[in-house]
């Protein structure tokens, strides 16, 4: 007998407490969160950032196997790095080509490190990087070109380039008009406007609070979208986040300690630097990873970062590769709550406060992640509805890589080896 058909939602940064605390102001999401199997605390990855988690979601690996290890690139001397955009920087096989080797037909919208995928039906999370290319050309080299232009004119007029709520008015309109029309067997949808609230005004900020509501009415309609189209009783639901997010009040410049110390030449004038380097911190906000190039005594290297105001802990190389983060990298250094790291340098301070006049632009925020996922109360979750889907079922603890897992094992497939994470024991 065929799989039922299963599409997942991203909430990107929702957490336990947003469906433990704010879950009455979220009707459709408490209907699921009641009726399904709710996953209360998923523990994450180390970062706990965007790219990472999604591709550990769709994988069933840690960054150290899949190979996405940051959002960005290290690119010293780009105010605005590229991002891991691309499929071929995945080094372990998702769950999409799977399914399309499998046979089925597939969906993203905004889905992470997607671009110039083999799926169905695919409009890419990408933006332009260079000043010579737009939106429309990058996007369309990236996605499905037929797809995404039909789209673009049913539903281009409701965006306003990539600024929110506006984009994640776009992408649901998208997924209705696909699952109403297209019903492929695997969807995966990015929604991001709480998370680019939170950045900008505050975790638990009534913009914050706005951007959940919102969700939970876009939610509605992707679900409704499903029923319009005959197939609600063949779906099974994943709503998810990839990670939470904490309040920050204080920057943490490493590359200004690094170019005191002449391990790395800014470019005058400015906040980047040289490719000659022989340390350099990269930032994932909530941590950081330092690399190091030629004779440095790693030694005293650790004992002058732990030094820094902020700084809560100092990871070894082989340290990190055992939590799954990159295995290249010399430290991977955690902030203090609070705290976070800038690529920054040409600044006044190792250390500064955020002037809330600044917030909003590049690098300025209100509240970040990536820490570790070992932070207090700092665990994202996960509901399954369907009619594969255990009722009204409590699950207290799984990891972020036991999603991929099983949503696998909701479409019958499997992965062509091992993963990380095991199946969640949701179904009946």
């Amino acid at each position: 007998m065929k799989a039922h058909k299963l599409v997942v939602i991203s909430l990107d940064s929702m957490g336990f407490r947003d469906l433990d605390e704010w879950i009455d102001q979220a009707p459709h999401l408490k209907a699921i969160r009641n009726s399904g199997t709710w996953v209360q605390h998923v523990a994450g990855i180390y970062p706990t950032l965007t790219y990472p988690s999604h591709t550990s979601i769709i994988t069933g690996q840690y960054p150290a196997v899949h190979g996405i290890v940051n959002n960005t690139k290290l690119q010293p001397q780009r105010i605005s790095p590229d991002w891991y955009w691309y499929r071929k920087d995945v080094e372990s096989t998702p769950l999409y080509d799977v399914a399309e080797q499998a046979g089925m037909t597939t969906a993203a919208f905004l889905w992470p490190v997607t671009a110039d995928s083999k799926i169905t039906y695919n409009i890419a999370e990408i933006f332009p990087n260079r000043i010579w290319t737009n939106q429309v050309l990058v996007s369309l080299k990236a996605s499905s070109p037929l797809f995404l232009l039909e789209m673009n004119h049913k539903y281009g007029h409701l965006r306003h380039g990539i600024k929110q709520p506006w984009l994640d008015d776009f992408v649901t309109a998208c997924a209705v008009d696909t699952l109403k029309n297209k019903q492929p067997d695997l969807t995966l949808i990015h929604l991001v406007d709480m998370d680019s609230h939170r950045h900008r005004y505050g975790v638990r900020s009534t913009e914050a609070r706005g951007a959940w509501q919102r969700l939970d009415r876009r939610v509605a309609q992707i679900m409704q979208a499903v029923k319009d189209a005959g197939n609600f009783g063949q779906t099974n639901f994943a709503i998810l986040g990839d990670h939470y997010q904490i309040n920050v009040h204080s920057m943490i410049h490493l590359n200004v300690l690094f170019a005191q110390h002449g391990w790395l030449h800014p470019l005058k004038g400015k906040s980047v630097y040289q490719t000659d380097w022989q340390v350099t911190a990269k930032t994932c906000d909530g941590e950081t990873y330092v690399y190091t190039r030629g004779n440095i005594n790693l030694k005293e290297l650790k004992k002058m970062i732990e030094a820094v105001d902020g700084v809560q802990h100092v990871y070894t190389a082989q340290e990190a590769a055992a939590l799954g983060s990159d295995s290249q990298c010399t430290f991977l250094v955690e902030a203090v709550p609070g705290y976070y790291f800038t690529d920054e340098v040409n600044r006044p301070a190792i250390v500064e406060q955020v002037d809330p006049q600044s917030l909003g632009t590049h690098d300025r925020y209100r509240g970040v992640h990536g820490y570790g996922p070992s932070q207090d109360n700092y665990y994202t979750t996960i509901m399954f509805e369907g009619p594969d889907i255990k009722k009204s079922t409590v699950i207290d603890h799984a990891h972020l890589v036991d999603e991929g897992p099983t949503f696998a094992k909701l479409l019958g497939l499997s992965y062509p080896q091992p993963t990380a994470g095991q199946a969640i024991d949701v179904l009946k």
